[in-house]
C-alpha cells in the first residue's frame, strides 16, 4: 500500500479525500508531504502546508473533520505500523520552567511583538485579540464590544472601581471599562508593542489607563484591587505556575473583589501544546482543563459561574481570518508567502479546533472564600 493510498483510507471516515473536489478535500502537489506528515505529525501537517505542497479551500473544515474523527490517533498508530516506520522519540524531563519569567519574556514578545499592523488589519476596532460575543452580534466590532460589556457585567464594575488586567494586551478591555463604567484600569503585559500602542490609543480618548511592562510574579503594588481580570493571558502561565498565578492574583484583590478569568479551555489535561503551534505561533503556551485549574485555585477563590462559549471562538476566527485575507495587500510588503500560509494556517486550524469541541472557551467568576458575591456583578 503505498502512501496516498493509505491516507486514502484513513481520510475516508471523515468523509476526506484526496485530489477530491470538495472544498474541505486535499489538493496534493507533492506526495512528499505524506511521508513528512507520517514521521512528524502536526508538526508536518502544518509545514508542508507552509511550504505549499498541498492546499485546502475549507482549511477549517478540514480540521474539524480530522479533529471530530481524531484521525491523528489512528495515523500514528496504522500508518507507522503499516508501512514499518520506527521513530525515535526522546522524552525529555520537565528540568526547567517553561514559563518562568526570563523565559515568559521571550515567549510573548514572540507572538505580540509581531508587528501592530499586522493585528490592525486583522482585529476589530478596539484591538481586542480574544474571542467574540456573538450571541446578539452581526459583525465583529459588535462580538468584541459585547464580549467585553459582558466582563464588565460579570465584575460588577462601579464608577472610581480600582481595576487591574493580568496581561491586557492592547487595553481593548480596560479602555472599554474606563470609558462606559468609570473605572481606572491598570495593565500588565510584556508586549512592547502592545503596550506602545496601547498607550497611545487610551491617551487619545485621555481615560485612566495605565500599562506597566511588568510580568504579574513581580508585580508589587501599593494597594489591592476592587476587580481582577484575566483574559485570554493563562494561556501562557503553564501548569507549573498556575498555583502561583492564583495566588497572585488572591494577594492582589480586595477581599470583597471578583476575579474574572477568560480562557482557552481544553477537554482534557495536558502539559504541552501542538507541535506546530509551540514552533511557530505560541511558544510554550499550555491550554489549561478546568481540573487544571479549580485544583490549583483551592482554597484561594470560590467558582461562583462557569460559562463555556466555545463556538463563539470558531466565529470569531474566521472573521479575523476574513480580514486578515482581505487586507493582504496592505502588508504583505513586509511579510512573505510563507508566512502568509502559516498565519492563515494558525486561524483556520484554530476555527476547526474549536468547531470539533476540541478547544473550549471559559469564563470563570472567582470570589474569595467568606465573601458574598457584590450584588452589582451579573452571572449570565
Amino acid at each position: 500500500m503505498n502512501n496516498v493510498d493509505l491516507f486514502s483510507t484513513l481520510l475516508a471516515p471523515a468523509d476526506i479525500q484526496i485530489n477530491g473536489d470538495r472544498a474541505w478535500d486535499i489538493q496534493l502537489h507533492d506526495e512528499s508531504a505524506l511521508d513528512t506528515i507520517l514521521a512528524q505529525g502536526s508538526l508536518g501537517f502544518g509545514e508542508t502546508y507552509m511550504k505549499g505542497l498541498w492546499d485546502c479551500l475549507q482549511l477549517d473544515e478540514l480540521v474539524n473533520r480530522l479533529l471530530r474523527h481524531k484521525l491523528e490517533d489512528q495515523l500514528s498508530v496504522k500508518a507507522k505500523l503499516l508501512l514499518g516506520i520506527t521513530i525515535g522519540q526522546k522524552k525529555i524531563a520537565n528540568l526547567f520552567n517553561r514559563q518562568s519569567v526570563a523565559q515568559s519574556s521571550k515567549d510573548v514578545p514572540f507572538h505580540y511583538d509581531i508587528g501592530n499592523d499586522l493585528f490592525q488589519i486583522m482585529l476589530d476596532d478596539r484591538m481586542t485579540y480574544t474571542c467574540g460575543y456573538w450571541k446578539e452580534a452581526s459583525n465583529l466590532n459588535e462580538a468584541q464590544a459585547a464580549k467585553l460589556n459582558l466582563i464588565c457585567r460579570k465584575l460588577g464594575l462601579m464608577p472610581d472601581m480600582r481595576v487591574l488586567d493580568i496581561g491586557c494586551g492592547w487595553g481593548s478591555f480596560m479602555n472599554y471599562a474606563a470609558e462606559n463604567y468609570g473605572v481606572m484600569c491598570d495593565g500588565l503585559t510584556l508586549s512592547k508593542e502592545q503596550a506602545q500602542l496601547g498607550q497611545e490609543l487610551s491617551h487619545n480618548q485621555s481615560l485612566p489607563v495605565r500599562f506597566m511592562l511588568k510580568d504579574y510574579r513581580e508585580y508589587e503594588p501599593t494597594r489591592q484591587y476592587d476587580r481582577i481580570a484575566s483574559i485570554g493571558m493563562i494561556e501562557h502561565v503553564g501548569p507549573d505556575n498556575f498555583s502561583e498565578y492564583f495566588q497572585r492574583a488572591h494577594r492582589l484583590l480586595k477581599d470583597d473583589g471578583i476575579f474574572l478569568l477568560h480562557t482557552i479551555g481544553s477537554p482534557v489535561s495536558q502539559n504541552k501544546t501542538d507541535p506546530w503551534i509551540h514552533k511557530y505561533i505560541f511558544p510554550n503556551g499550555v491550554i489549561p482543563s478546568i481540573s487544571q485549574l479549580t485544583a490549583s485555585m483551592e482554597g484561594l477563590f470560590n467558582v461562583e459561574d462557569i460559562h463555556n462559549i466555545g463556538p463563539n471562538y470558531d466565529k470569531t476566527l474566521m472573521a479575523w481570518c476574513n480580514n486578515f485575507e482581505n487586507n493582504w495587500e496592505q502588508i504583505a510588503h513586509k511579510y512573505d508567502k510563507t508566512f502568509y500560509r502559516m498565519w492563515r494556517y494558525y486561524l483556520l486550524s484554530c476555527a476547526g479546533a474549536f468547531r470539533s469541541r476540541n478547544l473550549n472557551l471559559l469564563q470563570f467568576v472567582l470570589t474569595k472564600p467568606g465573601s458574598a458575591l457584590p450584588p452589582t456583578a451579573r452571572l449570565c
